[in-house]
């Protein structure tokens, strides 16, 4: 493990250096974004290609829209409100402590560790280093050792664009992973999978390091008795779909009404004929990840169907191990205690789950850990108040899939076993940044009186107080 002593050096360069500028000006927090920004548009194009390489496909129109764009809206999004959110604070002060007055200041934390999947490697990377600068941190980011292309890029593109005490990229295995989670960090924020999310928690916690941690779960998506059917039908499909279902918020299970789970497969086919035509061959159709991955989600509908599930193919295309393409395929009458009810799916899979009422999908929803995400689709304002009055998730979108996350103003973030704590836009300024509480006495004030000795006077203002 070669990488950790150069590691653990280039750590403690780091908080030296971070030690040394506490609490960097805002000029200096916005060149880091400008030269992170820069990084990602001018190498963008090279950035897709090595993705789709490490992927074997993924089309670069995909990278483009799930990873290049959002990355660079969420820079610019703290480029426009940063210096705000640095600013000191007005904070209100109780009757008694008056005329003095309360503020709270903003500072960095100091080293920020991130530790970035391989589904997403661009923008997992760049939504929290964007949270990070802006809150005037230094970073340290652990790529994936499951896209080498992408990381071996965007380590040089790095060491172009930054200082080593500024951000480094660390590469390798899951080895360095677990020593790179063992790093006192100032605040670790890790994107994987529950049990993985699990030894990371364990490694920080011999540092008493706070973790973000952004997990997965079972997402689920209801189609309400008022939705438009079509319409819900594309946008699972379409949110299923994309990087071939590889995405931590993607639809896991639908919930349909009883006696519409037939016209569901319909539409789904005919949904997947329209967006994927001629599928096996098709560029815009990306590739499972690994073939580790491609035989899990093999093994996952053998195991369902074996249990009495029906596999329901939306396409005539066979799955190819060679170039790990696994055509879309529901799967019906799902027992529950199969993999495919029990862990997170991550791949073009998707179990229908029928209900008779709405309150019936809701206690299905409720049954299960809190997902990552929620869907529901309904023109009923009543339905929907209800779904959402009546469950916990992590991020909903309503009538549609995935959009929650774009958007800067809106935290994104898991509950219980899908994750604790949230970034993007000022909630990551603010994950990233400790809220430094100061009181400023007043020349004039009443807390000579509040001391020993205990006589009457004390007595006096202490009833005062407790009345």
């Amino acid at each position: 493990m070669r990488e950790v002593p150069a590691m653990s050096s280039l750590f403690d360069a780091m908080r030296a250096a971070s030690r040394h500028d506490q609490t960097p000006p805002w000029d200096v927090r916005a060149d880091r974004l400008r030269r992170l920004r820069r990084l990602v548009q001018a190498n963008h194009e090279a950035i897709a290609a090595a993705i789709s390489a490490d992927f074997t496909n993924r089309p670069r129109q995909e990278t483009a829209l799930l990873e290049v764009f959002p990355s660079m809206a969420g820079i610019d999004d703290a480029l426009r409100h940063g210096k705000r959110w640095m600013r000191v604070r007005r904070a209100s002060t109780g009757l008694w402590f008056k005329p003095g007055r309360s503020r709270l200041m903003p500072q960095p934390l100091g080293v920020v560790g991130i530790v970035v999947p391989w589904n997403y490697p661009l923008y997992l990377t760049i939504g929290p280093l964007t949270g990070a600068l802006a809150a005037g941190n230094r970073a340290m980011v652990k790529l994936s050792e499951y896209t080498p292309r992408f990381s071996a890029l965007f380590a040089q593109l790095v060491q172009a664009a930054f200082a080593p005490d500024e951000v480094a990229v660390i590469n390798g295995d899951a080895e360095v992973a677990a020593a790179f989670s063992t790093l006192p960090f100032d605040h670790l924020l890790f994107t994987g999978s529950t049990n993985v999310g699990h030894h990371v928690m364990r490694a920080a916690a011999a540092n008493l390091t706070p973790v973000t941690l952004e997990l997965g779960g079972k997402s689920p998506a209801i189609i309400g008795p008022h939705a438009d059917f079509e319409r819900a039908v594309e946008r699972i499909l379409v949110g299923k779909l994309l990087n071939a279902g590889q995405t931590c918020i993607a639809p896991d299970y639908v919930l349909v009404q009883a006696d519409q789970r037939d016209r569901f497969a319909e539409a789904a086919r005919r949904c997947v004929s329209r967006l994927y035509p001629d599928i096996a061959r098709n560029p815009d159709y990306t590739s499972i990840i690994s073939p580790r991955h491609f035989d899990r989600l093999e093994s996952m509908i053998a195991a369902a169907t074996a249990a009495g599930a029906q596999a329901v193919p939306l396409t005539d295309a066979t799955p190819d191990a060679a170039a790990r393409r696994l055509p879309p395929v529901l799967l019906t009458d799902v027992p529950d205690n199969v993999m495919a009810m029990q862990e997170e799916i991550f791949g073009p899979v998707l179990p229908v789950v029928t209900y008779r009422s709405i309150e019936d999908a809701i206690g299905f929803v409720n049954a299960r850990p809190r997902p990552l995400a929620l869907y529901v689709f309904d023109k009923s304002g009543d339905v929907v108040d209800r779904v959402m009055r009546q469950t916990v998730a992590g991020g909903v979108t309503v009538n549609d899939t995935l959009f929650h996350i774009a958007q800067d103003d809106l935290p994104f973030g898991g509950v219980g076993p899908s994750g604790m704590g949230v970034y993007h836009g000022k909630a990551g300024f603010e994950t990233f940044s400790k809220l430094k509480p100061i009181f400023h006495q007043a020349g004039l004030n009443g807390a000579g009186l509040l001391k020993p000795p205990y006589g009457k006077r004390f007595e006096s203002m202490l009833k005062l107080l407790l009345r």
